[in-house]
């Protein structure tokens, strides 16, 4: 069943587009990602979902209802901010209940939601708490409790995540993760991180300049990237993409228009193959990320454990025909490739 259907969204900045003919599928239960660079319209999208966000062409339905022209209040979903919006001079525990108090829900059924919540979120001992006295990670379960007790099936996230460090954003996306699966919650997502779209989403939307790149599991398009823009969105580090004309390969031509892609991982050091220099190596413990340059261009090896090279090394890097990607000079995907 569907949970969110976008078709031919569009958001127009004076003269510039910030959203151009968006159209994708939420199927209900699931969580899709919107990926994509600062500046693509992701943010917008989800805004426009909300009903936060005026739509100027396209339409909008959730659960099978037309929301295009809704008041945000009557669409049935719950938003969590990258700022957390949280009332300063409330306590966790009514900054919770908020919502629930303006809709005039039931006081005993008030309390049965935040018990629920809290415990979800392990924030029991913190419900005296003002937002100022929690950490990053606190004031973020706060968010999501709220989300939990307005019990909405749809909710609709933006980059809720990118203001806590590193181990705090994985911890934090295994939660996110969790609760959704087991409310089975409709979620949309938006993020710049495409660790976050690979390791949660059952489906990415990645958008680039207010429009689709490619919509699909994370898997495909890591596997079959349609442009050599998806090919090196997703990856760390990014697929390398290279001119065929420009590189002195025992099987290519000069005249061959074609761009070459491999994935870091792809790439072997070899007695025979594509002469390189190595311009740094980062020694990561499980894997080395060998920095490389052919001619002009820059390209990435990743090695499992430790690789015996230095910078200014000259050695041959090799790779299986199987693992190359081809695109043409437009950066649109090969047929078969």
């Amino acid at each position: 069943m569907t949970g969110i259907e976008v078709n031919g969204l569009v958001k127009q900045w004076d003269e510039q587009r910030a959203v151009d003919e968006v159209s994708f599928v939420v199927r209900k239960g699931t969580l899709t990602v919107l990926l994509g660079p600062s500046g693509c319209g992701k943010s917008t999208i989800l805004r426009m979902i909300a009903g936060l966000e005026i739509v100027d062409g396209g339409e909008v339905h959730i659960n099978g209802v037309d929301v295009t022209h809704q008041e945000p209040a009557k669409r049935g979903v719950s938003m969590v901010f990258q700022s957390y919006a949280l009332f300063p001079h409330l306590d966790v525990r009514e900054n919770i209940l908020f919502g629930l108090k303006v809709r005039r829900v039931d006081a005993k059924e008030q309390q049965k939601r935040l018990a629920d919540a809290a415990r979800m979120v392990g924030l029991e001992a913190l419900l005296r708490r003002k937002p100022a006295q929690l950490s990053g990670g606190q004031r973020q379960r706060v968010a999501l409790a709220r989300t939990i007790v307005a019990n909405q099936p749809v909710c609709l996230m933006d980059e809720p995540l990118s203001n806590l460090d590193a181990k705090l954003r994985a911890e934090m996306r295994d939660e996110i993760h969790r609760l959704q699966r087991n409310l089975e919650l409709t979620m949309v997502y938006v993020t710049h991180d495409q660790t976050e779209a690979m390791s949660m989403a059952d489906q990415v939307v990645l958008l680039r300049d207010g429009r689709i790149v490619q919509v699909g599991p994370p898997a495909e398009l890591y596997e079959r990237p349609k442009t050599d823009f998806a090919a090196q969105f997703l990856g760390t580090p990014p697929m390398n993409v290279l001119p065929v004309a420009q590189l002195e390969l025992a099987d290519s031509v000069a005249d061959d228009s074609r761009l070459l892609g491999v994935r870091p991982e792809k790439i072997r050091i070899a007695e025979r193959g594509l002469a390189v220099e190595v311009v740094a190596v980062d020694y990561m413990g499980a894997e080395t990320v060998l920095r490389l340059r052919h001619k002009a261009h820059a390209l990435m090896a990743r090695i499992d454990g430790r690789a015996e090279a230095a910078p200014g090394d000259r050695l041959n890097v090799a790779w299986d025909a199987g693992d190359v990607h081809w695109f043409d000079q437009n950066g649109s995907r090969l047929g078969g490739a």
